[in-house]
């Protein structure tokens, strides 16, 4: 096949296109998803919160050649059928109908594809909804209860990748192997205090920065440290027994 040849396919071929919103931040986690249900990322529109993405994947082709062959088919049966009426019918006085071709017999024709752009889809945009202590009772057992254990590491297979939203602090901050400007960052629900625990495991935001990393949003502090208090948008990593890990999506000091 030649340059030319694949070229004219590649044109032929016609597209139906969704557009999604996600929050910045997850966008490889909304393509991959998307791209296992047979999707083609085509462009990233990013906004200050989030990015609208545009899909797209091959229409379902219709099988012209095979409504030709039907066509053909049918064409012949009823030619048949014309002639044997006419051959048993010669005795008769009145003189033989000719062989009926009605609309029966033939396809009627389709409207052909447009050689024009193909317009895109307007779609509603979708976007994922962080799980809350107000929307999820597992959540809210995880943020009050132990801080590790069946509980704890059954949340986080079931919820993996997904978004959570809570209030916490930062309960303590310390320079990833070495580094100077990134950090592993411990979150515990809750406000701030060194006397007693609020509950639930112990998060982590491993090797990050904070001026990118962190997607801070809202009123930009000078500084943040141990005891500042956040609002924390993240999506669910692993459970490594005694650390939580998280995916920061969007973070807010309050």
């Amino acid at each position: 096949m030649t340059d030319s040849d694949v070229r004219r396919e590649s044109e032929s071929v016609k597209y139906e296109t969704r557009s999604v919103q996600t929050v910045r931040g997850t966008e490889r986690f909304t393509i991959s998803k998307w791209e296992k249900d047979g999707w083609e990322s085509v462009t990233q529109k990013p906004g200050k919160l989030r990015t609208e993405l545009v899909f797209r994947r091959p229409k379902p082709q219709t099988p012209w050649k095979m409504y030709a062959i039907l066509g053909g088919v049918l064409m012949i049966l009823f030619t048949f059928i014309g002639i044997m009426a006419a051959i048993t019918g010669g005795d008769d006085d009145e003189p033989p109908a000719p062989a009926s071709t009605s609309s029966a017999g033939t396809i009627a024709p389709r409207d052909e594809p447009s050689e024009g752009p193909e317009e895109p889809i307007a779609t509603a945009p979708v976007e994922e909804a962080p799980l809350t202590i107000e929307n999820n009772p597992d959540l809210a057992a995880l943020l009050t209860g132990p801080a590790d254990g069946p509980t704890v590491e059954a949340f986080a297979r079931q919820y993996s990748g997904r978004l959570i939203e809570f209030d916490g602090s930062i309960g303590a901050m310390n320079n990833h192997e070495g580094y100077s400007t990134r950090y592993d960052i411990l979150i515990t629900y809750g406000d701030y205090s060194e006397t007693h625990s609020n509950g639930g495991p112990s998060f982590q935001f491993r090797d990050v920065n904070t001026t990118n990393d962190l997607h801070l949003t809202g009123r930009a502090p000078d500084t943040i440290g141990v005891g500042t208090h956040v609002h924390v948008i993240a999506r669910v990593g692993a459970f490594v027994d005694p650390l939580f890990l998280l995916e920061p999506v969007e973070t807010r000091v309050r």
